[in-house]
């Protein structure tokens, strides 16, 4: 079997590293995080909890040089700045800033290919001048660096997500986009059966619901309140938000999702230890990617890289590039 090593930054729960696992048992190749990064302590505790490692603290603290070699850059970098729910701010938020060091890491490790994910206001930010400035960048790296937007729904889960991603390689490589297409479970698969008292809406919550969306329906569904207080109701969860109300989502209207029923949105698998409160857990699973989807494109990744012969291309040190 090959080997495979990999850094995975801004890494919350961890679900890059668990998409990662997937796709190199896919594939047989034996995958190693050589580093870990996430500022948030919620996240560092359960990351050590799941995968037993504690993630590095604040990125822009480590020099780069003192990062393990690595092939494979993964990294969800932080949304807030560019989210349709956040000040949208972009580089004008400190947050913003921080793919700049993404960036550092890339020039000084040379890894031979990156996956980054974000939101998919991202691709329209500033009528798409972010974008454009963050592929320039990557562009004057090196590396051949190409963008899409994909939706979890097309891959199994029953939660409409849809994020970009933003592949790159060291040298001219082929990549075929994965499509997806995969429907999505029911959402009876993934809901839990004697939910505790604590997970239900306020009875004038539940009635205000109801008088606004009357609709009988003969499945399980999740309802959506949107910003400007209408309210939807979809055989799939819309997306997850890490600073959404507590009532922005209301299975059959009446309660909020659980944690397990969170985590099986994103894909995470039954095995994955819930090691923080419920105030975390919503904070933490907002943020995080859907396992299937960065799978998927690892997948697609490796086989870009030529997986049949990938120690021809892996474990060497790659020169600095002027």
């Amino acid at each position: 079997m090959e080997q495979l090593r990999y850094i995975d930054l801004f890494c919350g729960l961890g679900g890059f590293r668990l998409a990662t696992e997937q796709a190199c048992k896919r594939q047989e190749i034996v995958p190693t995080c050589v580093f870990s990064s996430d500022i948030d302590r919620d996240c560092q505790s359960i990351y050590e909890a799941n995968f037993h490692e504690t993630p590095q603290g604040d990125i822009t603290l480590v020099d780069a040089v003192d990062i393990p070699a690595h092939d494979l850059l993964l990294a969800g970098f932080p949304c807030q700045p560019f989210s349709i729910i956040g000040s949208r701010q972009g580089f004008e938020d400190t947050r913003g800033t921080l793919f700049f060091d993404i960036a550092r890491i890339l020039e000084a490790k040379r890894p031979h290919a990156f996956i980054l994910e974000n939101v998919k206001q991202l691709r329209g930010h500033d009528e798409g001048r972010t974008l454009g400035r963050i592929m320039e960048t990557l562009r004057d790296l090196d590396y051949y660096a190409e963008y899409k937007v994909l939706n979890a729904l097309d891959f199994g889960v029953p939660q409409k997500r849809e994020r970009i991603f933003i592949v790159g390689f060291l040298e001219p490589r082929t990549m075929i986009w994965p499509k997806g297409g995969i429907p999505y479970q029911p959402l009876e698969n993934i809901l839990e059966k004697d939910v505790p008292e604590f997970y239900y809406a306020s009875s004038t919550i539940k009635a205000n619901r109801l008088a606004s969306h009357d609709k009988e329906y003969t499945h399980a569904t999740i309802w959506h309140e949107n910003k400007g207080g209408h309210i939807s109701a979809y055989p799939y969860s819309c997306a997850l938000r890490a600073g959404a109300s507590y009532n922005y989502l209301l299975v059959n209207g009446e309660r909020r999702l659980t944690e397990r029923e969170m985590l099986r949105l994103q894909g995470f698998p039954e095995t994955y230890k819930i090691a923080c409160g419920y105030s975390s857990m919503r904070r933490m699973v907002g943020n995080t990617v859907a396992v299937p989807v960065v799978a998927a494109v690892i997948k697609s990744v490796l086989d870009a890289l030529n997986v049949i012969n990938i120690n021809n291309i892996l474990h060497t040190e790659p020169l600095l590039m002027c």
